[in-house]
């Protein structure tokens, strides 16, 4: 049964029911809720179980920083800080089944955990191609936990041959973290460019000039027909040759963790089914981050795999489970960064048909700002290598006022202007 009852010494005889809220997932998503639970004055138990060895820890590092060896430990809160906020962890542990009716989940081990109110934040994993693991295992990577980053990391020896298969934001941010350590790098991309999907084939193809002048060799529409073992690596045949390498990077996107979820009932399509609130529409069970599918008040029905949206709808979810009618409703933020580059993106997914674009600066040259517009505002930025116009430029969509045109495209023109009172044309 949910909870757990306990004696309240102010009223001798009566016991009380303490509520329970778990949570499944050990990333930022269920950090942010725990955080956020105690906040906001839960006093009941919390439980995070999370599948992996670690405390909860941060993912984009994994591709970057941390792969390169570069930055610190990855942990959300240290360790003392579950104990300090009587947040129980239960690290290495899956949860197998949950039973709706009975309000309970259980654990890989047979245990069972009853509860008031249920967060998912599973996730996803590292899709797989049919076959290749088969091939030669200690080659072939994915990208997705801190194991799968120190697996690849001790194959990025300098000379080292890598394949990437797919040119997104998780192989490119590899290839980029590759170079730097010295590995002779290709990328294999379906698509007409990299990131073509995120940010179009014009700005995609900027990424292609900077890839390929930092030395990576970049195959655009080539197509991977099979892989086989050499005696000292694996050989990639395409539709247009072969290609030897020594390891073999499988950068394909992501798979929602759904499964069992929706064999339990929970509404799924290709990710847990959340409204606004994150709620499932299974009484007392919630869904955040990577693995759901959202219905976001501004842009409809997303699929985002942000590390800023994980965060926030976490502590949606949280407030909601207290009884709150919260909303996720923020444009989605995110950013890459590769070489001495950074992209950042502001309200750019899912974002309805625009008015205007307006450039700030010079693509060409590898810095510039575009806004998005709609009515006269402002209601999109994405930047390259511009900082503190993509942070004035996030304030502005968020302050609604409108903007003409004339003075984002005019540099001369400082941003942090436009935001202390409506612009006049």
């Amino acid at each position: 049964m949910p909870g757990r009852r306990r004696h309240d010494p102010r009223r001798p005889g009566l016991a009380v029911t303490r509520r329970r809220f778990v949570i499944v997932g050990g990333g930022v998503t269920g950090a942010s809720a725990a955080s956020t639970l105690r906040g906001e004055g839960f006093d009941g138990e919390i439980l995070l179980v999370g599948d992996e060895p670690d405390l909860p820890y941060e993912r984009p590092p994994l591709s970057k920083e941390w792969l390169a060896r570069t930055e610190p430990p990855l942990v959300v809160y240290p360790e003392d800080w579950y104990a300090d906020n009587a947040v129980e962890l239960l690290t290495g542990t899956r949860v197998t089944a949950l039973d709706r009716s009975e309000r309970e989940v259980t654990l890989s081990g047979g245990a069972t955990l009853g509860f008031d109110a249920l967060l998912i934040a599973t996730g996803g994993q590292a899709r797989r191609l049919p076959g290749l693991s088969d091939v030669c295992e200690d080659r072939v990577h994915h990208l997705r936990t801190r194991a799968d980053s120190d697996a690849l990391r001790s194959r990025l020896t300098p000379g080292e041959r890598l394949v990437v298969l797919g040119g997104g934001f998780v192989g490119c941010e590899v290839a980029a973290t590759a170079r730097k350590l010295g590995v002779e790098v290709t990328i294999l991309e379906m698509a007409a460019a990299p990131l073509e999907r995120a940010l179009g084939t014009e700005l995609g193809g900027l990424f292609a000039g900077i890839h390929r002048a930092a030395g990576v060799d970049l195959r655009c529409g080539e197509r991977v027909e099979s892989v086989a073992r050499t005696g000292d690596g694996l050989v990639v045949h395409t539709d247009r040759g072969a290609l030897e390498c020594s390891t073999l990077l499988v950068a394909a996107g992501l798979v929602r963790d759904t499964e069992m979820w929706a064999a339990a009932g929970v509404p799924c399509a290709d990710g847990v089914l959340v409204d606004a609130g994150c709620r499932t529409g299974v009484p007392g069970v919630f869904a955040a981050g990577d693995v759901v599918a959202h219905d976001h008040p501004r842009y409809g029905r997303l699929r985002v795999e942000h590390h800023d949206s994980a965060v926030r709808q976490g502590a949606v979810a949280a407030r909601n489970m207290l009884g709150a009618g919260a909303e996720f409703d923020e444009p989605h933020w995110f950013w890459s960064d590769q070489y001495d580059h950074t992209l950042q993106s502001y309200g750019g997914v899912g974002e309805p048909d625009l008015d205007e674009t307006v450039i700030r600066g010079r693509p060409e040259e590898g810095s510039f700002v575009r806004f998005g517009l709609s009515a006269g505002r402002v209601v999109s930025v994405l930047g390259l290598n511009r900082r503190a116009e993509v942070m004035a430029g996030r304030r502005l969509v968020l302050s609604g006022h409108p903007v003409p045109a004339e003075q984002l495209r005019d540099e001369s023109v400082d941003l942090r202007r436009l935001l202390r009172r409506p612009a006049r044309a």
